[in-house]
């Protein structure tokens, strides 16, 4: 029955109001109302319909995005829309294309690397989209460590021209998105040579194609990089392989702002501090975090409203079954993700008050905080990345079976959101960067010196954090915040301090560092938990209208933190920050905790304002309307359009008949 609303039951136990909840997701009322417009918009265009993404070709595929991302173009132009509301029907859009890396990687490049002029000349032709750019970095042979790229940029001062070339097959440009068929124009990071000396890597500016008929330049070899995981999913987006043949390119391609090559061939620094350059990864990554509580609320949310659908078990005298939701062993699952969807998202509005900060002091000249921006935000890339993509699949595994329906949304939700683990940094070595971080400050304590910045302060505490003892006593004593953070500050301090301790036996730094690096890995995710933690509770210090709004939020913040604190319960105890009996304590209070979620839980996800056509899911609609529209969906395949099967005279019919003739060996 179209109409009906199948959750209602669920939606009518709720303890708090929706729509306020609604608000705080969103970060504010402007924000609220500008991404539910544009949600309403996207979802009624007919052009942004998302049917059959998962069976089309490849090709079909790609053509099918192309026309909604010129479509999209048409509608920003028609309905004049700001910048915010054109990043959000891009996201809402939802079909990985040319233009992410257009708008997201080619222009931040040239506003942050090219100098006043280069920005005059190139980011107009960007704007207007009249240059279409991509972010020519990774090769075949190189992604994490982009000192090892290959390819060269040689200066010849006779032409006033750098060569660019790549010199091996490892060399090769592999991967960039909007390369492969779209792109018209890239940043190219390659090895500066300038009068015999390789001066490492810098950006250029480098046509691909001719904008007459899209032919590929002399000298230039580009494709796509074949099918990726998945159906749908990642596959819009043209990833490419680009190889140089000696390709010349006028000098003031080159990427200026921070240094320059002379007609002569003199290589200078500019005034501009390299720093600034940091900037531009700094926001791209804390955008990605954002980006986590996204997708895995919309998994959760598809998840909880089909577990509150779904019923199993447990009927007696022919009553119903129960639902899936009642189970324990489903809310111990799917709870704690509701709860990381949350503390995702509020660490990423702390994390682009971060961004905004440290770029005002860049631009003073201060550059005092700038460590600590790059290792929270590569350390929360990290985490919430790994989380999610986890999290996305356990949602998968929460919905059986059918879960593992290409029409349940999730399969596509995973494939698309995975290389998220990859790209940007690669999740392990991204830790690696945030323990060096951490052995710094530890290192420093010895001297005197104080962390800078407020994620590290706890370490400045260190006398107490190496003494701290929980003094938690039954279960309701979890539910301080005091008590939950001063556990996890200890933890974290004490894993530290003993990855710091066992360096100091090495002689050589490098080879205690690579010898210890898992120690140090875990030392850097409880770092990073303790800032998501304490960002949540900070959230919950402030002014937040609404009636039952908080009590729910701070329900959802002690079970992300009393989940986390279960799972690394090893570390916990090993550190002596708490014993046997206050963990015994934690769980408990965690499943009574799970209880008060219950009633509430389908109202918690409808708090993401997720359209239908977002989720694209038939077990996550919000009408809960699941198993006429599964049924409905599994006859539009295309492979029902015929009733007998393509094959079915040549391989099945002489099966049958036993006529099939087999060729003696």
């Amino acid at each position: 029955m179209e109409g009906v609303d199948y959750l209602g039951h669920e939606r009518n136990k709720a303890q708090f109001d929706v729509n306020a909840m609604k608000i705080v997701w969103a970060g504010s009322r402007h924000a609220f109302e500008v991404s539910d417009r544009i949600a309403k918009l996207v979802a009624d265009d007919p052009v942004f319909s998302k049917d059959n993404r998962v069976t089309l070709g490849r090709k079909e595929l790609i053509k099918n995005t192309l026309r909604k991302a010129a479509h999209a173009w048409k509608k920003l132009g028609e309905l004049r829309l700001t910048e915010e509301e054109a990043i959000m029907m891009r996201y809402f859009v939802d079909e990985p294309a040319y233009t992410d890396l257009h708008w997201g990687m080619f222009i931040p490049s040239i506003k942050g690397q090219g100098t006043e002029e280069q920005q005059k000349k190139w980011l107009p032709l960007a704007y207007k989209m009249q240059i279409i750019g991509c972010y020519a970095q990774t090769e075949l042979g190189h992604g994490s460590n982009v000192q090892g790229l290959e390819t060269t940029a040689t200066f010849d001062p006779q032409t006033d021209e750098f060569v660019i070339h790549s010199p091996t097959l490892t060399s090769s440009k592999w991967w960039p998105g909007g390369l492969g068929k779209v792109s018209t124009h890239a940043v190219v990071y390659a090895r500066l040579i300038t009068m015999g000396q390789d001066y490492g890597v810098h950006g250029f500016l480098v046509q691909l194609r001719s904008l007459e008929d899209h032919t590929p330049l002399p000298g230039i070899t580009v494709g796509d990089i074949g099918m990726k995981f998945g159906n749908g999913a990642y596959n819009t987006m043209d990833n490419g392989v680009l190889v140089f043949d000696h390709v010349r390119i006028p000098r003031d391609q080159m990427l200026m702002k921070v240094s320059q090559v002379t007609k002569k061939g003199e290589y200078i620094q500019s005034d501009v501090p390299r720093q600034l350059v940091y900037g531009t990864m700094v926001y791209v990554r804390q955008t990605i975090v954002s980006g986590a509580s996204s997708f895995l609320s919309r998994a959760v949310c598809i998840a909880t409203r089909y577990s509150a659908v779904r019923r199993q078990f447990g009927s007696k005298d022919g009553g119903e079954e129960t639902q899936v939701i009642d189970y324990k062993t489903q809310q111990s699952r799917l709870f704690p993700l509701i709860a990381s969807a949350y503390a995702f998202r509020f660490v990423g509005e702390w994390l682009k008050w971060l961004y905004t900060d440290v770029t005002q002091r860049l631009q003073a000249s201060d550059f005092s905080t700038l460590p600590e921006a790059h290792a929270c935000t590569a350390g929360l890339k990290s985490l919430t990345t790994t989380a999610t993509a986890d999290g996305i699949e356990e949602c998968r595994k929460l919905c059986g079976g059918h879960g593992y329906l290409c029409s349940s949304g999730l399969p596509e939700l995973l494939a698309v959101y995975v290389p998220n683990c990859t790209y940007e940094g690669d999740n392990i070595v991204l830790l690696l960067q945030v323990a060096r971080f951490l052995m710094k400050t530890v290192s420093q304590l010895n001297s005197g010196k104080k962390p800078v910045g407020t994620t590290t302060a706890y370490l400045g505490r260190i006398e107490q954090q190496l003494t701290f003892r929980s003094d938690v006593q039954k279960a309701e004593d979890w539910l301080k915040p005091g008590a939950i953070l001063r556990v996890f500050e200890a933890r974290s301090a004490r894993m530290a301090v003993a990855c710091a301790t066992n360096l100091k036996k090495f002689s050589n730094q490098e080879e205690g560092f690579s010898e210890l690096s898992i120690d140090l890995i875990e030392a850097s995710i409880a770092h990073c938990q303790v800032i998501i933690v304490s960002k949540f509770i900070e959230k919950l210090e402030g002014e937040i209208p609404g009636y039952g709004v908080k009590q729910q939020l701070e329900v959802l913040c002690f079970i992300y933190a009393l989940s986390l604190l279960h799972k690394h319960q090893g570390d916990f105890l090993a550190t002596k920050s708490i014993n046997p009996d206050q963990a015994h304590l934690a769980n408990e209070m965690l499943r009574s905790l799970y209880t008060k979620v219950r009633p509430n839980a389908v109202s918690l996800v409808d708090s993401f304002n997720h359209t239908d056509h977002l989720l694209d899911s038939v077990l996550g609609r919000y009408d809960g309307n699941v198993y006429p529209k599964l049924y409905e969906k599994a006859w539009q395949d295309p492979f029902n359009d015929s009733v007998i099967p393509d094959g079915y005279h040549d391989y099945i019919r002489p099966l049958l008949k036993q006529q099939l003739h087999i060729a003696r060996l």
